[in-house]
């Protein structure tokens, strides 16, 4: 192995911030924004107090601060907020009535399709929207079918993953690396310059997606259960010589165990009286409640009261408890939802939708059920909620955009504005694509059409936008600019390079995509990749090859964010909606990535000649 010299202690200095910042983004309980933070400080810090000079000029700490002005964060912001625009006026629902339609036909190419369809749209649109789009009908399909969709839904968001791959707007990895390239060394790359290499290794991936994922992922149920109503409305009669004739609500309440939940108390024919803790209860008074039907058969045992249905039927094997026009629907916590962060109980969400909330499920953490307090707790994205209400509520809220429903019905929201919004995102694309403007230009132009054209709000455009993408991405801009400054790059390329000693130049570059594959999954993918693409530039230019292909290494490897649910962000998405466990993940998810990473490690060589 050659001898490779140290940088100066400046560049050790951010060499070990850079090991520092992989090791926190890895950890779950600091939040990557604050992690993200915490690292951009220390080393504004570091240069401000120890000064760094190169060629004789400072470089002042301030320079830093460059991340959140850089053409790629604007692009990248400006793209989700562009998105949530087509998500709020539900432009993409033709694409979802043709899919459902598809599936009735014929479900094995139905798959082939949606993979299809998902790959080529995520090529142009955040992939965010189109999971969000097509998570309901994939799962509504499962229900109406008898299977499980656990088949159909990590397939669909591993090939928006792939799909993404193709062009330099597919996901907000691929603007990163093409800006860096562009910044570090004059490297510049059109929207589809690396399509092909993309489409041909994608067309191996969709194929392995369609024949062979849904064979070896096992089935799974959705992490709440099934879509039968588990909360019923009934009557509470109270019997002369029951335990609460002549008691107060509040002794009534305490016998219960406090668990009594009453919405109102009928007396006479027409007589309402408020549940206050000091009415009053008499024989034949009826308390209108709403519960699970164990907890109100023990209700019924504890306070010597008869249980009837809202009808005044007694309840018996010959009429059960009934919820008519009641539905259980699954509401999932995106990112930008309205729910992000909040708590329960603060933004009254059940009053405000008319819905009864049943339970909670966080991947990996135990379902916490209706008698546990789910309202005071905060919401994180991939949590799921189980509601129950009426099909007119369960619509408003669908089609309020502002969350996720999973439920067991097709609805999509829909708006006179959709055909504007698709418009302006063609325009926007297309704008890049014809080198018209950048990206970054176009994408700003499209939210401001948006927000003339009212097809999205400015309480919208501040839900689209992510503080965690946003401070991952300038953390790891100016890691990637301390790098390069302080000869940390060059270093680590020659290290890489050390290491390899002996080996060809397209085992080094497909070695570089392994390094990128492995730190995405582990690590955020923004951060590998702007770390990874100057130390690529540097590989290439000490073998004295073109930066090309090893720039695409890093974007590629970079985007092999399969094996964990945590690599990508609609990973989690789709792991909250189809209950599956981290090895399903690996599973699928290490195949696809060594799949991919060999067929690029042999595409690339062989277009780029050597």
């Amino acid at each position: 192995m050659a001898s490779v010299s140290l940088p100066d202690m400046h560049g050790i200095f951010v060499l070990i911030l850079m090991v520092c910042a992989l090791i926190l983004f890895t950890r779950e309980r600091i939040a990557l924004e604050t992690s993200s933070l915490a690292i951009l400080t220390i080393l504004l810090v570091g240069f401000e107090v120890y000064p760094y000079y190169v060629e004789g000029e400072r470089l002042h700490a301030i320079e830093f601060f460059k991340g959140f002005g850089h053409e790629a964060l604007i692009a990248v912001c400006a793209l989700m907020i562009v998105g949530q625009g087509l998500v709020r006026t539900g432009a993409l629902e033709p694409l979802g009535r043709l899919l459902a339609k598809a599936w009735n036909i014929s479900p094995s190419f139905s798959l082939l399709l949606t993979l299809l369809i998902s790959a080529v749209f995520s090529a142009f649109v955040n992939n965010v929207p189109i999971v969000v789009l097509l998570l309901p009908i994939l799962i509504s399909i499962g229900h109406r079918t008898g299977k499980s969709p656990s088949g159909m839904l990590m397939p669909m968001g591993f090939a928006t993953l792939i799909g993404g791959m193709s062009t330099t707007i597919g996901t907000s990895t691929n603007l990163l690396v093409v800006s860096v390239a562009n910044d570090v060394g004059n490297i510049h790359f059109g929207m589809f310059d690396f399509v092909v290499p993309a489409v041909i290794a994608g067309g191996v991936a969709i194929l392995f997606l369609w024949l062979v994922a849904p064979r070896i992922l096992p089935k799974r149920e959705t992490p709440l259960g099934d879509f039968s109503p588990r909360i019923f409305e009934a009557h509470l009669h109270v019997d002369e010589d029951g335990f609460a004739a002549g008691k107060t609500f509040s002794d009534v309440r305490e016998k219960s165990g406090n668990k009594l939940q009453v919405l109102e108390i009928l007396r006479d024919e027409d007589k309402v009286v408020r549940p206050l803790p000091d009415a009053l209860l008499r024989a034949g008074d009826r308390l209108a409640v709403r519960d699970t039907p164990d907890n109100l058969k023990d209700f019924e045992e504890v306070l010597g009261m008869s249980l009837y249905r809202d009808d005044d039927s007694p309840i018996d094997e010959d009429n059960p408890l009934r919820a008519e026009g009641q539905q259980i629907a699954e509401v999932v916590v995106t990112q930008g939802s309205s729910l992000q962060g909040a708590v329960l109980s603060d933004i009254r969400f059940a009053d405000r939708y008319q819905l009864v909330i049943l339970a909670l499920h966080r991947p990996g953490h135990k379902t916490q059920v209706l008698q546990d307090d789910i309202g005071n707790m905060i919401l994180r994205t991939g949590d799921v909620l189980l509601v129950q209400g009426t099909q007119e509520k369960l619509a408003e809220l669908k089609k309020s955009g502002h969350v996720l429903v999973l439920d067991a019905t097709s609805d999509l929201p829909r708006t006179s504005r959709a055909p504007i919004a698709t418009v302006i995102m063609l325009g926007v694309v297309a704008a890049a694509a014809f080198g018209l403007m950048p990206i970054a230009i176009s994408a700003v132009c499209g939210i401001l059409l948006m927000l003339i054209s009212r097809c999205m709000t400015w309480q919208d455009a501040a839900h689209a936008l992510n503080t965690r993408v946003i401070l991952i991405v300038v953390a790891s801009l100016a890691l990637g600019s301390a790098l390069l400054q302080t000869g940390g790059a060059d270093f680590m390329a020659k290290l890489f390079l050390a290491v390899s000693a002996g080996s060809s130049p397209p085992f080094i570059l497909s070695g570089l995509m392994l390094v990128m594959a492995v730190l995405t999954n582990i690590v955020s993918n923004n951060a590998a990749a702007v770390i990874g693409t100057p130390i690529a530039i540097n590989i290439a230019r000490q073998l004295g090859l073109p930066a090309e292909p090893f720039i695409l290494a890093v974007l590629f490897g970079a985007n092999l964010s399969f094996v964990t649910p945590m690599a990508y962000k609609t990973n989690l998405l789709v792991m909250s909606a189809g209950g599956y466990e981290f090895t399903d993940f690996v599973r699928v998810g290490l195949p696809l990535s060594v799949l991919l990473w060999a067929v690029f490690s042999f595409l690339l060589p062989q277009m780029y000649g050597f």
